[in-house]
């Protein structure tokens, strides 16, 4: 028996994802200036307002308030009408400075190698070889078309003049009984947008009419415009394209209209979109937040690792689907434990108990081992704030820091995404015989 399953993604200016990115703008913030720096930073948005909350132990000063403001207007909310606006939202930061207790069972260790995980908890990772990028079609699908929604309002304004920067997608696919797509069902887009069509008369009945010619304005360009420049995106992959053919449900701003939109509509926090920020619902979550978080928080630098691993063991060929299960005790070094499903797709002459056993002789996973081998003590964080954690693209790029606090600005080369490479390929194949 076939199957629906259904992801969705939110844009960068969607509340929560303000936040998110307003956390992480922060933390790097912090780290372009001490490296050392141990950040725990939560942010809410609401109508006119922005609040920072959290911990934090550093030897920088960071004016978090100019942070905020910078991300703010690079997400785009730059008029008044929205409700919410750069240069207009008061900023409010209730930042003190991280508790000794948690402190001491992470830094003061005499083998810096021996640092403690920051917390708790246990993390997951997941990797499929239905996508390019080893991620659920369904997630990577909803995160395609808000990455061109955005890049038609901010590059191609004249296409879709009237977007705004809160949007969400959902993309529900039709999978066969061994896992396969076999089509696209249901594409939903909800996106924020100027009224540009007045009612003629004051009546309740002319503003819906109004209304609806403002939607279905929209889902024509979300039809013509916006599915085939990410159906292209898709051009080497004919088994996905094929997915488009067929009678596809379209829901576009299904409410009829979508002006108030935001932290006006909505108010946002940091840590809302866990699911969106992973595997779109196809895999577990340990339940932890990434943004704001330095990566001496295991929640997420062994989130990151157990998606580096996934990704590798796919691409080496051990399963051609797996989830990985890392846990930890705060203040403790080694793991608590290593769990392995394959889903019965593995590839090995091995069960997955002893697959597990395998990955923590290939892989340090103490949280300074984790830190240095994915270089995850530099500022490369906001660009993980929107569109995913998982599945981008490994890139490197040269950020730049400007301080009132400091007579030159700091400049980095830092490698975005890096546990996204597939490094490892090689020594997995290796250590489970399956060199070509």
């Amino acid at each position: 028996m076939s199957y629906l399953f259904t992801s969705e993604s939110v844009s960068e200016g969607h509340p929560d994802k303000v936040s998110d990115q307003i956390s992480d703008a922060i933390l790097d913030e912090f780290l372009a200036y001490d490296h050392n720096s141990k950040v725990a930073c939560e942010t809410l948005v609401t109508t006119g307002q922005v609040v920072l909350a959290g911990e934090v132990k550093s030897n920088a000063y960071v004016d978090v308030a100019e942070v905020a403001r910078n991300v703010i207007g690079k997400i785009g909310y730059t008029k008044s009408e929205y409700g919410f606006e750069a240069n207009s939202c008061g900023v409010f930061s209730s930042i003190h400075e991280q508790s000794d207790d948690i402190n001491r069972g992470v830094d003061q260790k005499s083998d810096p190698m021996e640092q403690g995980a920051g917390d708790q908890g246990m993390m997951f990772g997941y990797a499929t070889n239905e996508t390019d990028n080893y991620m659920p079609l369904s997630l990577d699908l909803s995160h395609a078309l808000l990455i061109e929604l955005a890049n038609i309002r901010k590059n191609e304004s004249v296409l879709m003049p009237y977007l705004r920067p809160d949007a969400k997608s959902q993309v529900t696919i039709e999978y066969s009984e061994e896992g396969i797509p076999l089509r696209i069902d249901t594409i939903v887009i909800s996106t924020q947008h100027d009224e540009f069509e007045k009612p003629k008369k004051d009546t309740k009945e002319a503003a819906l009419e109004a209304d609806e010619k403002m939607r279905s304005r929209i889902e024509t360009d979300i039809r013509t415009i916006l599915i085939p420049r990410v159906q292209a995106q898709y051009k080497r992959r004919k088994d996905i394209l094929k997915l488009f053919d067929g009678d596809i449900k379209y829901f576009v701003n299904p409410t009829g209209k979508f002006v108030i939109g935001g932290p006006t509509g909505d108010t946002g926090l940091t840590g809302r979109k866990i699911i969106v920020d992973t595997y779109g619902g196809k895999a577990a979550h340990g339940g932890g937040a990434f943004s704001g978080k330095d990566p001496s928080k295991v929640d997420r630098s062994a989130a990151y690792a157990a998606r580096h691993i996934a990704k590798n063991m796919v691409a080496a060929g051990v399963s051609s689907e797996i989830l990985i299960q890392i846990s930890y005790a705060i203040g403790v070094s080694e793991p608590m434990s290593i769990y392995v499903n394959t889903y019965g797709k593995s590839k090995v002459n091995m069960t997955d108990s002893e697959i597990a056993d395998k990955i923590r002789l290939l892989f340090d996973l103490r949280p300074k081992a984790i830190e240095q081998r994915l270089k995850l003590r530099n500022p490369i964080y906001f660009e993980t704030a929107s569109y995913g954690h998982m599945g981008r693209e490994p890139q490197t790029v040269k950020k730049v820091f400007k301080s009132r606090y400091m007579s030159n600005p700091v400049e980095y080369n830092v490698e975005l995404f890096t546990w996204e490479k597939l490094d490892y390929v090689d020594k997995i194949k290796k250590a489970f015989n399956l060199n070509d």
